[in-house]
């Protein structure tokens, strides 16, 4: 089994932690920013995650992973604590702040392997945020709080935090919900001058436990 992964891309650490927390053996392979190559010869898009399973199947993208990971790996499970309709409700707020997360995340992309430690690929992503948001990748970070603000404002990360803080997990055990929190909230935290509540960083440092992963993997300084 492998997965292809890039360390700056929240979907890929869902992936990870997903598959980890199966205690499942897997090769990581983390190709170069613009390696077109391993992808043409994937036969896929340039996207990720991908996992080419054990069987010779392959799955890419984050839509519908973490169910094929629960699917083909039954236990433990990542779906059985939670009730259907608390991860359908997951599902609507990530969809709501996918583009305000993107947007967060834009800066914080060159601090990882694979853009910030090259001047070439870093330039290149450089392009690709004014190509994509028509925008520069400073005028980004300068407007982080505001943007922050939003997120803070459609997710009440405070009372998420309080909520966790007293169960533990979303849904009292650990499941799909917290390795979509975890990996997508995580990284915000390398925002300059941003602080995430509390009761989630200690929430964090919980699900990279059972799960026996370091989400700061791939950080150019740890």
């Amino acid at each position: 089994m492998r997965l292809y992964h890039f360390w700056f891309e929240a979907a890929s650490e869902r992936a990870r932690l997903a598959l980890s927390f199966k205690s499942l053996s897997y090769e990581l392979v983390v190709p170069d920013y613009d390696d077109d190559e391993t992808f043409f010869e994937l036969g896929v898009a340039r996207s990720v995650p991908v996992v080419t399973w054990d069987d010779g199947h392959l799955d890419v993208g984050a839509a519908g992973l973490l169910e094929e990971i629960d699917r083909r790996y039954p236990a433990p499970s990542l779906f059985a604590p939670l009730a259907p309709e608390q991860w359908r409700a997951l599902g609507d707020w990530r969809v709501a702040v996918d583009n305000i997360l993107e947007r967060l995340y834009a800066p914080i992309r060159p601090a990882y392997v694979g853009i910030g430690d090259d001047e070439a690929h870093l330039a290149s992503y450089k392009a690709s945020v004014q190509a994509r948001f028509g925008t520069s990748l400073e005028d980004l970070a300068n407007d982080r709080y505001a943007v922050y603000g939003q997120l803070e404002s459609l997710t009440r990360l405070k009372d998420l935090g309080t909520y966790i803080a007293k169960h533990r997990f979303y849904a009292g055990e650990f499941s799909a919900a917290d390795v979509l929190l975890t990996a997508d909230l995580f990284p915000l935290q390398l925002l300059d001058g941003v602080t995430l509540p509390i009761d989630l960083m200690y929430y964090f440092e919980r699900v990279q436990e059972i799960c026996r992963v370091n989400l700061r993997d791939g950080l150019i300084t740890a």
